[in-house]
């Protein structure tokens, strides 16, 4: 179960995947979700993967390749049906292994990498989907609960310090370095859940869009569990 208290008018619930593509963002609502409980063991997938880096990427081909229990094999085609119905519709998904994504210290008062609460930008109109089918599960923060990073004051003059050049040319420089693109969560915020196997549907940042791009973050990984993550 999805616990949407802090996001019940943001986050739409479905229970297919036509639901979940052709269900319209509109209003608050800026996320869909196809709720699902999966079967099959994915821990079995995740072991059976050789991780020489931080992250792997594991295609079709990997997977069909895996000598895999029953359960296991009932993982592998809950992936293999996900990667073929996201790609028929037009878009490219990839699975990761996670063992920890990198970590930006560029910037020690504002950390532009995945842990910190963010929205996604294109310059032409797609969606974000994601779904963790093992390990921590991805989190929303509700768009009333955030506030965008570089409108905290304290922050604001410290990138201006950091830019250091003509006023005019200053939000050009958060864009262009992606500052614009993180949020700070409020004091009493409740981030929620993504869950583990629910498929979900994410509105971004682009021209065309009609509602607020969905603020949402990885999770901090338990030591020494890998994550299984399909997003695209």
């Amino acid at each position: 179960m999805i616990n949407l208290s802090p996001a019940e008018n943001q986050i739409h619930c479905v229970t297919n995947f036509q639901d979940l593509v052709s269900t319209p963002f509109d209003g608050a609502v800026n996320a869909i979700c196809w709720t699902r409980t999966l079967a099959g063991d994915f821990a079995e997938i995740i072991k059976k993967v050789a991780l020489h880096e931080n992250m792997a990427v594991l295609g079709e081909e990997e997977l069909h390749a895996l000598e895999l229990s029953e359960q296991g094999q009932l993982a592998r085609e809950i992936l293999l049906n996900d990667l073929q119905l996201l790609t028929a519709r037009g878009v490219s998904p990839i699975l990761n292994v996670i063992r920890c994504y990198e970590r930006d210290d560029s910037y020690p008062f504002f950390p532009t990498d995945v842990y910190s609460f963010h929205v996604d930008r294109s310059p032409i109109p797609t969606d974000t989907f994601l779904c963790t089918y093992y390990g921590e599960p991805s989190e929303i923060l509700p768009n009333l609960q955030a506030q965008q990073k570089v409108l905290v004051p304290e922050i604001r003059a410290e990138l201006k310090k950091l830019y250091g050049g003509a006023d005019e040319g200053f939000e050009s420089f958060l864009m262009e370095h992606f500052f614009d693109l993180h949020y700070q969560a409020n004091p009493a915020a409740s981030p929620v859940s993504l869950g583990v196997g629910n498929l979900w549907r994410l509105a971004i940042e682009h021209p065309e869009s009609k509602v607020p791009p969905c603020v949402h973050r990885a999770p901090k990984e338990k030591m020494g569990e890998k994550r299984l993550l399909m997003i695209c």
